[in-house]
């Protein structure tokens, strides 16, 4: 019996250390698993059964277990019951999570939106095209190649446009083309494009010095927008899924998420050190509200100058605790609406003939960045040295965890929206909708 006594009691002390430890890490496993759900319920209008099976059954956010609240637009997530995190929605912003009981009748502002166009044929409108054939393309071999990434390899959407006709479009069980997705950090690739219609418009100049009242005592007041556009400003930063890093507590502990970066110090040479930073996607967001004198500015702008303009009405962009467009991550659309985004691009700027930024931010954003191996540019992903060998040199793309993909073909007309649960072998697929179609 005393044996037995002291064999429990070892293990209630292991047991102890043991969340003593992982204490951090639970509150960042149910912080994920309590976000994306309200997000999915709530914004996307998926059951919590559906989000339970499918985005967040994935190791260790499978450890968390999910509740929602439907009448108080609430999701909460608990891990072993040793940790709850809750989230809440907010109509016109998406959900956030909560750090204080307070923050869930917090009152809040939300853009304002425009109406859709349903009467206009995609991708200037919302209503369906008409059936357009083209001789050149083999449907057989194209719709094989976009049904091969279903599956194991769990596509949710495919869309292929050419020539600005949508030749091949494919869902996943439980999706249509009304779905809205998360393109996590394609998200990025909006926060870029909204600098690009600010200099369009003469509001900034990206050459201009980043206006971190913070850094103008220091060599981090040499550093510019175009710096942190690329990524390459020197700045210290843990961009780490797996373990408590600067990136997962920005996303699930942070009120502010435009602060986390500015407070870092340089560890590289400005314009020489390239590193993958989310916390700089924020900061530049933060730089893009500074601009306009009110909130409520800030928040329209992105759906007036940019994602309304171009009819990508599904598009929702959710805010941290502070008001703060989370510009790394957590842009919601229809793989439909993705698709304008890609045109756009494929477009230089012009939607129906409204130049909505200069024709040459195109080729800025694909230009690669110092020291990134010709991978990256501003806030898009390149194939500039030929990663994937059998696709054109200047496709570029936005990139999402898991898999998310807007991938831009200027040579070929082409745009081709993939959203996923898990990654592919890109340069395969991409390799067989080429060759699908005969130039």
């Amino acid at each position: 019996m005393k044996i037995f006594k002291r064999i429990l009691l070892l293990l209630c002390i292991v047991v102890i250390i043991a969340v003593f430890f992982n204490y951090p890490k639970l509150n960042i496993i149910a912080g994920y698993s309590a976000k994306n759900t309200a997000s999915s319920v709530f914004l996307a209008n998926r059951s919590l059964e559906f989000t339970d099976k499918t985005d967040n059954n994935f190791s260790p956010i499978n450890l968390a277990t999910d509740l929602v609240k439907k009448d108080k637009n609430i999701a909460s997530s608990s891990v072993f019951n040793l940790l709850t995190r809750k989230a809440i929605y907010k109509e016109g912003l998406g959900a956030v999570l909560t750090l204080t009981k307070e923050d869930e009748t917090e009152a809040y502002l939300v853009p304002k939106r425009a109406k859709s166009d349903n009467i206009t044929p995609y991708p200037y409108g919302n209503a369906e095209q008409k059936d357009t054939v083209f001789a050149n393309i083999n449907y057989d071999k194209l719709n094989q190649t976009v049904a091969s990434v279903f599956g194991k390899n769990q596509s949710r959407a495919v869309v292929v446009i050419y020539k600005d006709q949508i030749i091949a479009e494919k869902y996943a069980d439980g999706f249509t083309k009304d779905s809205r997705i998360l393109g996590w950090s394609m998200t990025k690739s909006i926060m870029s494009t909204v600098f690009g219609v600010m200099q369009h418009q003469n509001k900034l100049k990206i050459t201009d010095k980043a206006p971190i009242d913070s850094w103008q005592n220091d060599e981090r007041k040499n550093i510019s927008i175009h710096n942190l556009l690329q990524m390459n400003s020197g700045l210290e930063w843990d961009e780490n899924y797996n373990e408590i890093s600067d990136v997962t507590k920005m996303l699930f502990l942070e009120r502010d998420m435009t602060k986390m970066q500015a407070e870092k110090p340089l560890t590289g040479k400005i314009n020489a050190s390239w590193n993958y930073s989310s916390g700089t996607s924020n900061l530049l967001s933060g730089i893009v509200r500074n601009q306009f004198k009110t909130h409520q500015e800030y928040l329209d702008y992105w759906y007036s100058d940019l994602i309304d303009k171009i009819g990508m009405n599904s598009m929702v962009l959710e805010t941290d605790l502070a008001g703060n467009y989370v510009a790394s991550s957590y842009a919601w659309a229809t793989p439909r609406d993705w698709g304008k985004f890609g045109l756009l691009y494929l477009h230089n700027g012009n939607w129906n003939g409204t130049q909505i930024f200069a024709e040459d931010w195109s080729d800025y954003v694909a230009t690669p960045t110092l020291t990134s191996n010709g991978s990256y540019g501003a806030q898009f992903w390149l194939n500039a040295e030929g990663q994937m060998k059998d696709v054109p040199k200047n496709m570029y793309f936005a990139d999402g965890y898991q898999g998310q993909r807007v991938y831009v073909l200027p040579d070929q007309d082409l745009v081709i929206v993939r959203m996923a649960l898990s990654w592919m072998e890109e340069n395969k697929f991409l390799k067989g909708v080429l060759e699908s179609i005969k130039q």
